[in-house]
Parts: C-alpha cells; sequence; structure tokens
C-alpha cells in the first residue's frame, strides 16, 4: 500500500498518539511514558505504555501494540486504510488519494457497507407497505412509536424468497456480493435466497454510522430463534459488537443499562432511558464487556426476570470481571422485563429500579440468600459458607461493611467472619498467581512466537534487537552499523530480517519509525517492533552500545559457525580424537 511518508509524516504529527489514545484510555504521565489499563484485555494493574517520543505503544500484559494507526484499527476494527481515512478525518487532512494505494479491500468493504444500506432501506420501505401488516401490528403491540421506529431504522424482511435479492440486483449487487454479507443464503443446488424472512429488522450500526448487519426478531413464535442475526462477516463481527452503543454514548451519561434483547433496548429508549444497549447473540462475550466499559464507568444488567435471565446475569459478571467497570444488577420487580415494568407502572417505578440497583457483591449475597432458610441454624452456616468466598476480594473498608451485616443478620461474631475471609482471600491470592503463571508460560513474549530461534540464542536476539532499536532511534548511527555488520551476520533470521527492512530504508534517508513499516511488516510483526523499541527507553543510544551489541552479535554467530563445524563431515578417527579430548 503506497500512501506517501510525507502524508503518513503529517498524519503523525497531527494525530499524536499520546492525544489520540487519551480519549480512548486513561493513560497518566510518568516521566518520559504514559500508562494506563489496556483496552484490549482485562487487567488490574496498568501495563498499557504509550511512548511519545516514538509515538509508539505496547502492552507487556497482552502484546498489543504499534503506532497510532496501529491502535486505531485494533480499538475501532478497521483496516489499515480506513484506519489512516478515521485519523485524516478527525484531525482535519484530506483524505489520501484512492489511487495512491492498493484499495481491493478497502473497496469490498465498502461495497458490503453500501449492500448493507440498502438492505436496511427496503426493510423500512417494506414496514411501512401493505406487506408490512403483520410488523406494524406487532409494533402497535409494543406500543413502539413511529419516531422510535424512525430513529432505530426498524423495518420487516417480507416472508418471501428473493424479494430483497430481486431489489438489491436491481440495484446492481451481485448474488455473490450479497451472499458474502449474509443477506444471501446458498441452497444445496446453488440457488440464492434471501437470509431474513417474516422477521421485524433491526439495523446494526456501528459507531461511525454504517450498517453492519442486522437482528431479525421472529414475528411468528412457531418460527426457530427468537433473534436471528448476520453471521460474521467482513465488516460484522457478532462477538465484538453492541446494539444501539451508537446511540447510547450520546445520551451524556457515564453508564449503560446492558438489556437482553434488542426490543427491550428499544422500548427503553422511547422511555427516557436512552443510555440502554444490548449484546448480539446469546451470550456476552469479553470483547463486548471492553467495547462497553470504555464508554462508560459503570454498566446496569438488566436481564430478564426468570430462570434464563439470571443465569444470564451470573455469566456477565464473570465476563464483567475482566473489566474496571462498576457493575450494578436490577432487581425487576412488576414485570418480567423493564417494558412491562414500565407499562404497568410507569417511568418513575423504573428509575427507583435503577437507583436501588444492588452491586456485584449485594447481587451474589441476596442471590444466595434468596436459597436459604436464615430461620435455621443450618440455613445460616449453609449462607455464611456461601458468603465468604463472595466477600473474599474486597478492600479493608469494603471487608469492614460487609462484615458488620452479617454479623448483625447471622448473630455471629465479626472478628470470625474476618478471620475466616482472610484465609479464604490468602488462599484464593495464591491460586490466582499460580494460573497467571501458567498464563504467562502458555501466552509466550510475541517476540519468542515471531522468532522460533530466539529462546536458544538469547544473547544474540537480545543484541540484535537492541541494534535494531539503537538505529531506529538515532537513524544516523546506521553508517556506522553498515561498516561492522549486516543482516546476514544476524543469528536468528527474524531479527535479521527486521534488520535489514530497517536499514534499507535508513540508507535511502527514510523514516524508519513503525508508521512507515506496513507495507513491509504484517500485523503481528508490528508488534514486535513495538516491543523491540521499548528497549530504547532504557539505553543511552550511543555509538559506543550500538558496537557492543555488534560485538556480541557476531561472537555469538562465531560461536555457532564453530560449533556446526565442529561435527560436519567428520571421519570415525577423528571423532574418536574428539570424543577423547572432550570428555
Amino acid at each position: 500500500m503506497a500512501i506517501s511518508d510525507d502524508y503518513i509524516e503529517e498524519l503523525r504529527r497531527r494525530a499524536d498518539i499520546e492525544t489520540v489514545i487519551s480519549s480512548y484510555v486513561n493513560i497518566k504521565r510518568n516521566g518520559k511514558i504514559c500508562r494506563g489499563l489496556c483496552p484490549f484485555h482485562g487487567e488490574k494493574t496498568p501495563s498499557f505504555t504509550v511512548y511519545p517520543d516514538t509515538q509508539s505503544f505496547y502492552c507487556f500484559g497482552c502484546g498489543e501494540g504499534g503506532d497510532v494507526i496501529s491502535f486505531i484499527r485494533s480499538i475501532e476494527n478497521l483496516d489499515y486504510i480506513d484506519a489512516v481515512k478515521f485519523l485524516a478525518d478527525k484531525v482535519g487532512m484530506d483524505l489520501p488519494d484512492d489511487n495512491s494505494y492498493d484499495s481491493t479491500l478497502a473497496k469490498h468493504r465498502l461495497r458490503m457497507y453500501e449492500a448493507n444500506r440498502e438492505a436496511a432501506k427496503f426493510y423500512s420501505k417494506q414496514l411501512f407497505s401493505l406487506n408490512g401488516k403483520a410488523a406494524v401490528e406487532y409494533c402497535q403491540n409494543r406500543r413502539l412509536t413511529r419516531e422510535t421506529v424512525i430513529k432505530f431504522g426498524i423495518g420487516y424482511a417480507p416472508d418471501s424468497w428473493t424479494s430483497l435479492k430481486d431489489y438489491l440486483n436491481s440495484k446492481g449487487f451481485t448474488d455473490y456480493e450479497l451472499f458474502e454479507a449474509n443477506l444471501l443464503k446458498k441452497s444445496q443446488k446453488g440457488t440464492y435466497f434471501d437470509n431474513f424472512r417474516h422477521r421485524l429488522m433491526f439495523p446494526i450500526i456501528d459507531l461511525r454510522g454504517n450498517v453492519l448487519g442486522f437482528s431479525g426478531r421472529r414475528l411468528r413464535e412457531e418460527d426457530k430463534g427468537k433473534y436471528v442475526n448476520t453471521a460474521d462477516t467482513l465488516v460484522y463481527k457478532k462477538g465484538n459488537e453492541v446494539f444501539a452503543l451508537n446511540f447510547a454514548r450520546k445520551s451524556g451519561k457515564d453508564s449503560l443499562i446492558l438489556c437482553e434483547g434488542n426490543i427491550d433496548v428499544v422500548m427503553l429508549h422511547q422511555a427516557g432511558f436512552t443510555n440502554a444497549v444490548a449484546g448480539l447473540g446469546t451470550a456476552l462475550t469479553q470483547e463486548q464487556a471492553h467495547l462497553m466499559s470504555r464508554y462508560a464507568s459503570e454498566i446496569f444488567i438488566c436481564y430478564d426476570n426468570d430462570e434464563a435471565g439470571k443465569k444470564a446475569t451470573d455469566r456477565a459478571l464473570q465476563v464483567f470481571s475482566k473489566t474496571n467497570a462498576k457493575i450494578r444488577v436490577l432487581k425487576l420487580s412488576g414485570g418480567k422485563d423493564p417494558d412491562e415494568i414500565i407499562k404497568n407502572y410507569g417511568v418513575e417505578r423504573f428509575k427507583s429500579i435503577i437507583e436501588g440497583a444492588a452491586n456485584e457483591i449485594e447481587f451474589k449475597l441476596l442471590a444466595e440468600r434468596e436459597k436459604l432458610d436464615l430461620s435455621t441454624d443450618d440455613g445460616k452456616r449453609r449462607y455464611l459458607r456461601a458468603a465468604i468466598p463472595i466477600l473474599s476480594n474486597l478492600s479493608p473498608i469494603e471487608l469492614d461493611i460487609y462484615a458488620s451485616r452479617l454479623s448483625t443478620e447471622l448473630s455471629v461474631a465479626k472478628s470470625a467472619i474476618t478471620d475466616e475471609v482472610k484465609r479464604v482471600s490468602k488462599s484464593t491470592q495464591y491460586a490466582r498467581k499460580k494460573k497467571e503463571l501458567t498464563s504467562v508460560i502458555k501466552n509466550p513474549d510475541v517476540l519468542d512466537k515471531l522468532n522460533p530461534e530466539r529462546s536458544q540464542n538469547y544473547r544474540a536476539a537480545k543484541a540484535e534487537e537492541t541494534l535494531i532499536a539503537i538505529v531506529m532511534a538515532n537513524p544516523e548511527l546506521i553508517k556506522f552499523a553498515d561498516r561492522k555488520i549486516s543482516f546476514e551476520d544476524f543469528v536468528t533470521d527474524f531479527n535479521g530480517r527486521i534488520y535489514k527492512t530497517v536499514a534499507n530504508r535508513l540508507r535511502e534517508g527514510k523514516s524508519a519509525e513503525i508508521s512507515f513499516l506496513y507495507g513491509d511488516l504484517i500485523d503481528d510483526e508490528i508488534k514486535a517492533v513495538a516491543k523491540i523499541q521499548t528497549v530504547s527507553q532504557t539505553l543511552q543510544n550511543t555509538q559506543d552500545e550500538c558496537d557492543d551489541c555488534i560485538k556480541i552479535i557476531i561472537e555469538e554467530k562465531n560461536k555457532k559457525s564453530t560449533s556446526a563445524v565442529g561435527t560436519e563431515n567428520i571421519s570415525d578417527d577423528d571423532f574418536l580424537s574428539f570424543f577423547n579430548n572432550n570428555t
């Protein structure tokens, strides 16, 4: 992809990495670097590090790294060109000329967005046509207003095999394009037909206004699947998206109400709770939880008041435990879902439920309490046994509050409760540390993954990586390095190839910062270079350090060569002599 270096340089200058990332992540300055909690994986201790001087970032917890373009690609789920365009638009730069790069994939994505948008228009028109009578009746029964239907782009998929197909064909879209967008399905005979039929259609819209796919709610109870969602495509990953987040993030609130279904969300927005959202699919994913926690510090879980809803709540609590969002659980009373409560008792009743929502600890304690009869000694013992692990991760102040409550409620000495919690807490911490250690072993360093020779040649690999970091930080040292070493002298092939890429650009007088390496390296290699660059923060980046690295590399290369020659084409007599002299 040939976007000019001048364009990328200007983009880097305007889209300062610290400024861009701080709009997504709460990062704090610590000398020359910034740290915060990683937005790409759950953590309690900050390992996400931003390096303003090299305009790069790296997470020492999950290995995500790169430049400002890499960050936008990952956090906004964009390809390279779309990320560049996103940043350009953000900082007021003219967009790069489409003819200046190979835009095949970008055009493919754009074509899919256009097909989805046209499909959304078609479904919307069908709702207000004679075909949409059943869908209109459903909306009327749910008391959906026309304004709400239009706001969310709600439509109707006709009870027909080829209505959408015929319409989009007339707009110039091929069957195969529509099949790739999952708007059509393909029969065993090879014929194409509409994916959604006789369903109320909810377009799934991202934060930039693109229609990614659809969620269809059945209108006949006998139809399989209450909701049917678009399958994963080039532009849509079900487990990564949150329904109505595009509206909720504009609510002006620092909280989100997480519902089970799309219709619950729509009804809450209509009632004035414009921060309501829903997951897409049967179970909340870690990606969805992290996405929500980026836009809200507090999440209210509002699942249906039935057995399935309670199980879903338990699963959601586990998923959110890996984020930093404060979680509260709504106890729905007076109806099985928020819509029913609002219709039966009004908006104020639902507001009071939100205000009285239990936090995670209170919800878990209440759930255990409801299972038991606390008027009996056995019930009290079993409740206390269930409560201890729930309290084991609390701060001393929180523990003091809940231990006091339990002491009064169960007539048990407070000290006995706190002592038992501390014992369990210590055991839990040990198990967690053991699990973290196992996780580190199972998930090796990003450099080890890409450079399989690294573990066997650690001294050489470290010197190679340091040399790469030094010349990237000090381009003028490439002339000194060229007089003493080439990429062919490197012990590990991966580092040799990275060095060759960097050195070639520097010799041509070009920048070798991460932002300029996308045409030569793949995404994982960009992450590896981001990790390598972190080394320069601990160095003086001098010619002497450069020379020391070169000496180690040459020394290790010679050792390896000598070792290889020692057993190559050796005769029996020579081998006996070698054996006798070395045992």
